[in-house]
């Protein structure tokens, strides 16, 4: 009887460990993008698939396909996940997948944001050596990025390529002479006729709605909406409610910012960053990229503050990303140098923001292609020329894999992901309370939740070394803060802390049993 009971009790764990392993194996991905977006809990690497992992084995920058080089695909990008999650990156923004317009195109491989269809993929992006469609690649991605814990939003480009004008003329708008209009100065793409506040144009509502079902059923969990400001707000709304009746985390945020007023053509229509959170957009970009320009500490409280108040300013709670820098911007190493790329990482970590970066700026990239503008020897559009933005990642060739060899640079950013990991309950939930410093070119300021307390200490000047005495409210000489980034320890004395700060430095010290918002 004993044999039997022990016989039948091994069968039985040989059966629900096997059963174990094929439910893990066969687990469905339960997104969860907007829960961690609203927390401020998102840490989101931009990503170009096309240059993502391409494969420049001579080193000159292009992608030679005749020298047996590779641009990046979905399968080859899938290399790299690992690299991410180890860095502790959670979402990746992937910039436009849809295919590229061809015609007045600008760059030899054409603009991933000028769009010929919104309802198929970018050919460009096929792995040849994959016996698998194109569709199947793109959902081995994304399904490559769930199994390592990573959400993936979608880059919904904001206009049509010519060559989609000249197949449907009708979804575009007219100028006076009855030509498409040119929005900005962005001559590859033609502005979208989306309709006004009254009338929505239901043609080109259908185009992004097609959009919407293709990503969803690839496996995307949110949408990066291009220039989110060119359509109306009920627009938007229709078509964000729509994608929730498909998954309700569905996470939607807006290229838009509280410092952008200006239309971006006259001929159409502008709808502002407030009437998008409205429409149902979960965050949108804010105005983090104007740190460059400022030289006071009460400019970056400003727009904390600013951006705290939009947890409770809307029917539901909105949220913002980091974009002190993004593909539309300069280099941070081209601006103020490598202690500028390190502030930005810091930044991101320790405010109620959720973190941003670009492909390869964690490495010093200054994104300088020595070969930009000048005439190409072989060109896959009807542009013979390299064009490229000075300073900005590539969107426009088959170009590099972006980063340099910045190891020091490289190790701040891993440490600053990680360190923002460890803080989720406080970025959620804490309290950002802004310190007194002597110094009004010397920002600081504390995050405090749970009896827990981080404080960061900054120079925002970026040419000389700043002394500054920073009062922090009920601390004494029996707390220990521990340095988390520092190159010098700041000293406290007189029931305050004295800090020097070499150009640009951001300094970070963990207090434990310690709550400055109490």
């Amino acid at each position: 009887m004993f044999k039997f009971f022990k016989i039948t009790l091994i069968i039985l764990g040989i059966t629900l460990c096997t059963y174990t392993r094929a439910f893990a194996a066969q687990q469905v991905w339960v997104n969860d993008l907007r829960r961690l977006f609203l927390s401020n809990g998102a840490s989101i690497y931009e990503l170009n698939i096309r240059t993502f992992n391409a494969d420049d084995k001579n080193g000159n920058g292009i992608i030679e396909f005749d020298e047996g080089e590779d641009s990046g695909t979905f399968i080859n990008a899938i290399q790299r996940l690992d690299e991410l999650k180890d860095a502790g990156i959670n979402t990746i923004h992937v910039q436009p997948i849809t295919p590229v317009g061809k015609t007045k195109a600008l760059g030899t491989a054409g603009s991933i944001y000028a769009a010929s269809s919104f309802n198929t993929l970018n050919p460009q992006l096929k792995d040849k050596n994959s016996t698998l469609s194109l569709e199947e690649q793109a959902r081995k991605f994304f399904a490559e990025a769930h199994k390592r814990n990573i959400r993936v939003i979608v880059d919904l480009p904001a206009c049509g390529a010519y060559d989609l004008y000249l197949q449907h003329p009708e979804l575009f708008v007219k100028d006076k002479n009855n030509q498409p209009v040119i929005p900005s100065d962005w001559t590859d793409v033609r502005l979208l006729n989306a309709g006004s506040e009254e009338k929505i144009n239901r043609d080109v509502y259908i185009l992004y709605k097609d959009f919407v079902d293709m990503v969803i059923d690839l496996g995307a969990d949110g949408i990066r909406a291009d220039v989110a400001p060119l359509k109306p707000a009920k627009f938007w709304k229709e078509l964000i409610e729509y994608s929730r009746k498909k998954d309700m985390q569905f996470m939607w945020l807006a290229e838009s910012s509280d410092s952008w007023n200006t239309p971006l053509s006259n001929y159409g229509v502008y709808t502002p960053y407030n009437k998008l959170l409205e429409a149902g957009f979960d965050g949108y970009y804010g105005s983090w990229f104007n740190l460059k320009d400022w030289n006071k500490a009460s400019d970056l409280y400003k727009h904390v503050k600013f951006n705290n108040e939009l947890r409770t300013k809307y029917k539901e709670p909105k949220s913002v990303i980091g974009s002190f820098s993004t593909h539309d911007e300069l280099s941070p190493v081209l601006i103020n140098g490598i202690p500028y790329s390190d502030m930005i990482f810091w930044l991101n970590a320790t405010l109620p923001i959720n973190s941003y970066y670009v492909d390869g700026m964690q490495t010093g990239d200054n994104y300088i292609y020595f070969w930009a503008n000048k005439k190409a020897p072989k060109t896959y559009t009807d542009d013979e020329f390299y064009f490229v933005h000075r300073g900005k990642i590539d969107i426009f060739n088959f170009s590099r894999k972006p980063g340099l060899t910045n190891q020091g640079l490289n190790d701040s950013f891993i440490s600053s992901v990680k360190f923002k990991k460890t803080l989720a309950p406080m970025i959620a939930n804490g309290k950002f309370t802004v310190l007194k410093s002597t110094n009004p070119e010397v920002f600081a300021y504390a995050m405090s939740y749970d009896n827990r307390t981080v404080l960061v200490f900054g120079n925002l000047d970026f040419s000389d070394i700043n002394e500054s005495y920073i009062k922090v409210p009920k601390y004494n000489e029996k707390l220990i803060a521990i340095p988390i980034k520092i190159n010098g320890i700041p000293v406290f004395e007189n029931n305050r802390f004295k800090t020097k700060l070499n150009p640009g430095e951001i300094q970070v010290l963990l207090v434990e049993d310690f709550n400055v918002a109490k």
